[in-house]
């Protein structure tokens, strides 16, 4: 087994974990009305996305999701969180730096005693989930259901179907596709691009994701047998027939959202394996990405 395959079969024990402590981090975590920005870079951008999302929709206030790397310093927020897995990723060491003094922050990692734990004015740890991978799965999972618990929008029934996600077989045809489509709506949409991330960093696959409602607007067009189009989230009305008319193969999402997440990590190692490609290492990445002057 691989230490992906190994690390994202331990998700729902660490969401059960997260949502028991979000009790502890009431004074780093957001507030009702407080104006938050969410940053990361790579998945934890993503991640960035889906938690800003369910941020909003559930009416705590205006949030927003930037790259570190392109945070608008000219806006105004009560707070900024930081994702970062290994806790010293460059551009968010250096947006922290830039906030100092002028913004609260507060980073969420899985990894004390690194520079972020000094670089923000909070730091929640979440060591329980931290990974040896390149590849994330488990930690940005888990910041994710964090903040979903503390929005009180974490259910039993979201580890429920992580559990089924892990043991149900894959949908029969996928992982012989050459190309994937991951569409999502609202806060789906980051766990949409999350899910064809892993599956160029895993498998070097041919990925794409999208909103939803934008699908038709173009990206359709490649659809076609030996292609899939995979949906986090109910789907906008007659788009499932529109795709099987093509010949693509149309994935439901019949789980939580982020339960359909955890079933396209297994689909990024399974095409991996079939491709012959090891998930433990994915070409050109490393665990942090650490640029020097």
């Amino acid at each position: 087994m691989t230490h992906v395959e190994d690390e994202l079969t331990g998700q729902p024990e660490c969401w059960i974990r997260a949502a028991t402590e979000v009790a502890r981090y009431q004074r780093e975590l957001p507030k009702p009305g407080e104006r938050v920005a969410i940053v990361g870079c790579g998945t934890s951008f993503f991640m960035a996305q889906a938690a800003a999302g369910l941020r909003e929709g559930a009416g705590h206030g205006e949030t927003d999701a930037h790259a570190a790397s392109e945070f608008p310093y000219h806006r105004a927020y009560d707070r900024v969180v930081a994702l970062t897995r290994s806790g010293t990723t460059t551009e968010v060491l250096d947006l922290l730096a830039r906030l100092r003094g002028r913004t609260r922050t507060t980073a969420i990692t899985a990894a004390p005693d690194t520079p972020v734990t000094k670089a923000a004015d909070h730091v929640v740890v979440l060591d329980h989930a931290d990974e040896r991978s390149v590849v994330q799965t488990r930690f940005a999972t888990t910041a994710l259901t964090l903040l979903r618990a503390h929005l009180g929008l974490h259910t039993d029934a979201v580890v429920t179907d992580a559990r089924t996600a892990l043991t149900e077989p894959l949908p029969q045809g996928l992982v012989e596709c050459g190309q994937f489509t991951f569409l999502g709506r609202g806060w789906t949409v980051g766990l949409a691009n999350e899910a064809a991330l892993k599956m160029r960093e895993a498998a070097l696959a041919w990925t794409e994701a999208y909103p939803a409602m934008e699908y038709r607007h173009g990206p359709i067009s490649i659809t076609t047998r030996s292609r899939a189009t995979w949906m986090f989230g109910e789907a906008p009305e007659g788009l499932a027939e529109q795709v099987r008319a093509t010949g693509g193969l149309w994935i439901p999402g019949a789980l939580d959202p982020l339960a359909e997440l955890v079933r396209a990590q297994r689909l990024a190692v399974a095409v991996a394996a079939a491709r012959g490609l090891d998930p433990d290492r994915p070409r050109h990445l490393t665990r942090s990405v650490i640029l020097t002057p």
